[in-house]
């Protein structure tokens, strides 16, 4: 039986705002989802149902005084523990701050509650953000809505496993190398990455460098574009963010397939891949390949990704934790500590060859979509694996040199700067989701949108691309176990 919870955010939105549905009711049945299966997943960390209650009521009260309402209006939402919200625990995984209740919204929680979002609680992390598996020693473990006992990815993982189960409509999200696309892809909901800074943060603390980025989740891409609409926008105080329709993004363009010049790579050149998933992704292809004008194998020259990554990657985690690392070492985990021993053991040489490497890698893109309209990849390179297994240490008996190394495929695309939306394509090998990463061309935010909505709408035709749906587990069910 459906229920409210269920419906999406975009249906919603049309029915609060015409009197069928009340903000009261619908968000009653997203608490009933959450207290009936989070017991299981553990997703949702921190929980404001008191406050959500009381603006609910006003949020009906406004639709029944006809006042204006804003484009979220009524609609429970997560928001990801790696983001401020006033008056509410935020403890970005980590022991430090494990009593953490900021006095103030962060920007994107402002812009959501000021478009009519209701703050639900929060989605759990790993710590700090670093790593593909969402477990920390705060909160523990979150477990995949198709398989409790396997990871959701991360960062957002808790996010996903949120939209997965419908236990809210909309979340929020973070991607520096995959972190919205990963959940998404292993939970099979929708996660877009957007250009830097159409979603402004005044806390990113290198400013100027590009591979971190905040942004949306849904459970569909129209569900997706509108959170999109409400925390785009024009900030001065992030330097990569400028002028912007952020309502367009509620309203997505009719993009025939048929038309389109699309690029198809499992590996980007340079990203190590499972067997399985490659096998996988050549069955999608071969199903989608006449779906399109043109559909032929390629990517950008993505030669030194790995290098440039690594580095960029490290001069954020010195920005963010090199204090803490000299003063509360004992106090981080081995995902943040890996980070920081790799970016000391390095130097100003390599952050020059790092930067000249993604301007390199970058403009390579820029010829490579003169001639092609999207490129689509694995979002993944494994299959969801047991939360208990931190990281992905080698693929197919090869070892990878990092920790996140397995996100390739990911940070490969973060690297060029464009917008890319995942969105589920079936299952895998194992029977669980299979995400695809469709990107854009540069500053194509909104077309990517319409490119993805249209492709998820063909996809949905078809039993064998279709968005899986988990069994939503009741709190009678076994927990995850916490964090070992």
């Amino acid at each position: 039986m459906t229920e409210l919870c269920d419906l999406s955010a975009v249906r919603l939105r049309r029915a609060i705002g015409a009197g069928e549905i009340s903000p009261v009711e619908l968000l009653a049945s997203c608490i009933a989802r959450i207290e009936d299966c989070d017991g299981t997943l553990n997703a949702m960390v921190a929980r404001c149902f008191d406050r959500a209650r009381s603006e609910a009521k006003a949020a009906e009260a406004a639709v029944s005084a006809g006042r204006p309402l804003g484009v979220l209006h009524g609609l429970p939402v997560g928001i990801k523990d790696l983001q401020l919200t006033g008056g509410l625990r935020t403890t970005f995984g980590s022991p430090l701050f494990a009593d953490h209740v900021p006095e103030a919204d962060e920007r994107i929680v402002a812009a959501v509650r000021s478009a009519g979002g209701i703050v639900v609680g929060k989605t759990n992390v790993p710590e700090w953000g670093a790593g593909g598996n969402t477990v920390n020693p705060v909160h523990g473990a979150t477990g995949n809505p198709f398989d409790p006992a396997r990871t959701c990815g991360g960062s957002s993982g808790g996010s996903a496993v949120a939209l997965a189960t419908s236990m809210v409509p909309l979340a929020t999200g973070s991607d520096t190398g995959g972190s919205l696309r990963t959940p998404a892809a292993f939970c099979g909901v929708v996660g877009f990455r957007p250009s830097p800074g159409l979603v402004p943060s005044e806390r990113r603390g290198l400013g100027w460098t590009p591979i971190s980025v905040l942004g949306p989740m849904g459970r569909d891409v129209a569900d997706t574009g509108l959170l999109l609409s409400a925390i785009a926008a024009d900030d001065d105080r992030d330097p990569l963010a400028g002028p912007v329709d952020a309502p367009s993004f509620a309203a997505l363009p009719e993009v025939d397939l048929a038309g389109l010049k699309v690029a198809v790579s499992e590996d980007l050149g340079f990203a190590p891949v499972s067997t399985s998933i490659r096998a996988t992704f050549r069955e999608r292809v071969a199903i989608m390949r006449g779906l399109f004008a043109r559909c032929d194998e390629g990517s950008p020259d993505m030669a030194g990704a790995d290098e440039a990554f690594e580095a960029i990657r490290a001069a954020n985690f010195i920005a963010q934790h090199e204090r803490r690392h000299r003063e509360t070492p004992d106090m981080l985990g081995p995902n943040v500590r890996a980070n920081l021993e790799q970016a000391m053991a390095m130097s100003l040489g390599d952050a020059a060859r790092a930067h000249a490497d993604q301007t390199r890698i970058y403009r390579d893109a820029q010829r490579f979509f003169r001639d092609v309209d999207v490129l689509v990849c694995p979002a993944a390179a494994v299959p969801p694996f047991p939360h208990r297994q931190l990281f992905v240490d080698e693929i197919d008996g090869t070892r990878l040199r990092t920790y996140f190394h397995w996100l390739g495929l990911a940070y490969g695309l973060t690297l060029i700067g464009h917008p890319v939306c995942v969105i589920p394509c079936g299952r895998d090998s194992l029977g669980l989701p299979f995400g695809i990463q469709i990107c854009g061309p540069r500053r194509g935010d909104r077309f990517t949108l319409g490119v993805a909505a249209a492709l998820e709408r063909a996809l949905a035709a078809d039993t064998r691309t279709a968005r899986p749906l988990p069994v939503v587990r009741g709190a009678s069910s076994p927990a995850v176990p916490a964090a070992p």
